[in-house]
């Protein structure tokens, strides 16, 4: 996805409909990864945000693209709060 969005930007345009949905499947698959570190989060939300400004531009506040992206914002922190609060929960490591 990392080389096929930059691709689809170019040739169909920032605000396209196949466009937008693979940023938001590329973001969905960056922060559902069991293994998703701080900046996965990070760039995940940053994705979605700016997806969903442009699909609302774009397709509209009813648009299920619009829809889809503002659910996966929302899931997206969600839970990010979840892994800070594991992170506070866990047991120091001593070295």
């Amino acid at each position: 996805m990392r080389k096929s969005i930059p691709v689809a930007r170019r040739v169909l345009g920032e605000s396209n409909g196949i466009t937008l949905a693979m940023q938001l499947h590329s973001a969905v698959a960056l922060y559902s990864n069991d293994d998703a570190t701080p900046d996965d989060f990070c760039e995940a939300m940053t994705t979605l945000e700016e997806t969903g400004r442009t699909a609302r531009r774009v397709l509209g506040d009813s648009h299920s693209t619009t829809g889809w992206v503002e659910v996966a914002l929302r899931d997206c922190q969600r839970l990010l709060v979840r892994a800070a609060l594991r992170a506070r929960e866990a047991p120091p490591t001593t070295t």
